[in-house]
């Protein structure tokens, strides 16, 4: 079955990998392991957050960070709430950022801490750029400026709102609504966004998740970033089709990679050399 006639949508997708999959462990993130069943709870807990910031079906909501639990917490629970996902390069500069930030007008960013020596937090507020539709700015962090919130006190904005309310805001997303804008990089000029819907995504990664050989117990190392399509798509949604693990690699280093294919018992490592 096509996987947009089988899930519809990304909620949809990720409440049936939580109930197929259940006690089979989602992701492994250092000495952090959740199952299925857990990912789906952190997921919906995510988007009633988001519901609870004012977030509704269509607004643009960015991460901005590496390939971590909280990235894929964060972005499929806006995704939950009906947000359009908006994921940024983590090699952009506070300028570049905020640029898409501004024309893509995100009403609400997660953003890391700190990443390869960078604050993040600090770029951001550097930058010029004026942008009048963010209203919040969570940092996936134990601390925030005092005018940004943190993730944990994000996360317990949305206590307020039941499960029921959620689901329902999940289910009333049509297929052919957008899911996400993927941007380019600018190398040749201002970044571009291409828009993609649920249902094209859902179509197109269950055909490569097949092609790939993408089998539930898989363990698969993501080391393309979150923010690429194929970090997010042929990874994280992926994995979520099949009910393989998902390792995150935030910076690719062989070093690293080695000890953790060996430690993690990694099967899946796609694209070249493998």
């Amino acid at each position: 079955m096509r996987g947009d006639e089988e899930w519809s949508t990304v909620p949809n997708l990720v409440r049936e990998a939580a109930r197929r999959y259940g006690d089979r462990e989602a992701v492994a993130e250092g000495r952090t392991r959740i199952t299925y069943t857990e990912l789906g709870e952190r997921v919906e807990r995510a988007a009633a957050a988001c519901m609870a910031s004012g977030v509704e079906p269509g607004d643009r909501v960015a991460v901005w960070a590496p390939n971590t639990l909280d990235w894929i917490v964060s972005a499929l629970g806006a995704v939950t709430a009906g947000a359009v996902l908006v994921p940024l390069n983590t090699r952009f500069k506070g300028t570049e950022a905020a640029y898409i930030l501004e024309r893509s007008r995100a009403r609400l960013l997660f953003v890391t801490g700190t990443f390869l020596g960078t604050s993040y937090v600090a770029s951001l507020r550097r930058s010029d750029i004026e942008l009048p539709h963010l209203e919040t700015v969570v940092v996936l962090a134990d601390t925030a400026p005092a005018d940004y919130v943190t993730w944990k006190d994000f996360l317990a904005s949305g206590e307020g709102i039941s499960p029921e309310r959620v689901r329902e805001r999940a289910d009333a997303i049509a297929p052919s609504a957008p899911s996400d804008i993927i941007y380019t990089s600018g190398t040749t000029g201002r970044p571009k966004g291409a828009v993609i819907s649920h249902a094209q995504t859902l179509r197109c990664y269950e055909i490569w998740s097949e092609l790939a050989g993408l089998r539930e117990g898989d363990r698969y190392l993501i080391v393309n970033p979150f923010f690429h399509t194929f970090g997010y798509k042929a990874g994280v949604i992926a994995c979520l089709m099949r009910g393989a693990t998902m390792i995150p690699q935030p910076v690719f280093n062989v070093d690293t990679v080695l000890a953790n294919i060996a430690a993690e018992r990694i099967s899946v490592l796609p694209g070249p050399p493998t």
